[in-house]
């Protein structure tokens, strides 16, 4: 095995494709279904969302997507990123496991959002959108796209989480840096804003009430589009930049992973690494145990139930089958604003029910000690959310200090924390505090979710669904 503790790769050996998993999938992917007549969506149903070439992207069954030239030359600001071994870490936990992670904090918005970003803006820059809207939580994705935004002239609108809004302004600085139009969520400006405030206005907001108030806004402005950070098919198709390039550089460090991490919020991250490498497990090239984490306070993956439920908070898009906490759920205030999401991916959420993939949950104290452990030895202070990558890493690294097994540990730190310094000042001044899991509020979320199993039993009958 390599000596080096970073390992780096050239611009030549920048990808140029992304990896879609979806026909290599044990099972067909369960069809979105109308969020009216609950039937399958027809492709053209998402036009009035995307444009035509994400469209495409969503539902293709070509095992490889080309990656736009005018994409790859933005990329290279800041991609290959490093893949590094934590020889420091490793050391102070006394621990034979090798700990390898993948950086990208180095973009320029910081964190693993614009690999999908750029290539969002792009496609809908060539197809004549006027305007963006999205949402955002704790802002890495609305700063994502809106530096995004400013390579292709295109304006754009950003929905941000309430208690993120609130609580990383600097995240709101930095978009609107890059020309954005940040707007609180919930707020006066929808329908939907309007409605949830009137109910609750002391509300922290949460990412489905603000996907639906961007949603609103699209489908009302003339020419105007939306754009997800997470959870589609297409989204997470971009970010296996990510994974096929840890494959290169853990082929150069002569290792293989034995355990691959990665926080799970919409699956956005986790899915970038660990696609390609689910694509070699099952070719043979690894055994490797792949596991997704998530916040003890969110917990859609360990909690919730695979069912379908709408991406928003008001029932306006698609139906999609995924692991949910129930659509109305509004997690508690937890650092970690982008994983409060109330669903799971689709693809994500398949892979853990078909037992593919691993998920366990942490409460945030102990991912920020974590955090704190990772920032005094390898120098990165890490974002709330790969903290939780970094804590499940420490608890792999203790087992295999008690097994004695050189483990080697894959993990995605898929962004820093240097907006993200209030939080950690709650960790240093003993103020930070874990949140149990809301499940009175998570029942009473479940009750709104709409019940279509048999309507799944039937299109499984008919070999529509799996």
């Amino acid at each position: 095995m390599t000596a080096a503790t970073k390992i780096t790769l050239s611009e030549s050996e920048l990808p140029t494709h992304w990896y879609n998993i979806v026909p290599d999938l044990p099972h067909a992917p369960a069809p979105p279904l109308d969020p009216a007549t609950h039937q399958p969506l027809p492709a053209s149903a998402l036009s009035s969302l995307f444009p035509p070439a994400l469209v495409e992207q969503e539902v293709t069954r070509e095992r490889y997507v080309p990656i736009p030239a005018q994409v790859r030359d933005i990329y290279k600001l800041w991609r290959p990123t490093p893949l590094v071994r934590a020889r420091r870490l490793e050391r102070a936990l006394n621990t034979p496991a090798r700990i390898f992670y993948k950086y990208e904090g180095g973009s320029p918005s910081g964190s693993h959002k614009p690999n999908s970003a750029v290539p969002q803006a792009f496609y809908n820059a060539r197809a004549g959108t006027t305007r963006l809207f999205t949402e955002t939580g704790a802002g890495q994705w609305g700063s994502a796209l809106a530096f995004a935004c400013t390579q292709f002239d295109l304006p754009c609108a950003v929905y941000q989480v309430r208690a993120s809004y609130d609580a990383k302004p600097y995240r709101r600085t930095l978009m609107r840096l890059w020309g954005a139009d940040v707007r609180p969520s919930p707020s006066p400006h929808t329908a939907a804003g309007r409605g949830v405030l009137a109910a609750d206005p002391r509300t922290p907001g949460s990412l489905g009430i603000a996907i639906a108030e961007a949603v609103e806004d699209a489908a009302r402005v003339p020419g105007a589009k939306y754009a997800l950070g997470s959870v589609l098919n297409h989204v997470l198709l971009h970010q296996t930049v990510i994974g096929e390039e840890a494959l290169l550089q853990m082929r150069k460090a002569d290792a293989s992973p034995d355990v691959l991490l990665g926080c799970t919020g919409g699956g956005s991250n986790f899915a970038g690494l660990s696609f390609p490498f689910l694509r070699e497990k099952w070719a043979g090239g690894h055994d490797a145990t792949v596991r997704c984490v998530e916040p003890a306070a969110c917990p859609s993956l360990t909690r919730g139930e695979y069912r379908y439920d709408f991406g928003d908070a008001v029932g306006q898009t698609p139906l999609l089958k995924m692991h949910t906490l129930g659509h109305s759920f509004v997690p508690d205030a937890i650092h970690a604003g982008g994983l409060r999401f109330h669903g799971m991916a689709p693809l994500v959420s398949q892979l853990l029910h078909e037992g593919v993939v691993e998920a366990e949950a942490i409460g945030q104290t102990e991912c920020f000690e974590a955090g704190r452990l990772f920032a005094k030895c390898e120098g990165v202070v890490a974002a709330p959310e790969p903290t939780h990558a970094i804590a499940a890493t420490l608890r792999e690294a203790a087992r295999a200090k008690e097994t004695g097994d050189e483990t080697n540990i894959l993990l995605a730190v898929c962004g820093h924390g240097l907006l993200d310094l209030a939080a950690y000042d709650k960790l240093l001044d003993g103020s930070l505090v874990d949140f149990e899991y809301p499940r009175e509020k998570v029942s009473k979320a479940m009750a709104s979710v709409p019940n279509v199993r048999q309507e799944e039993r039937d299109k499984a009958a008919s070999g529509t669904a799996p």
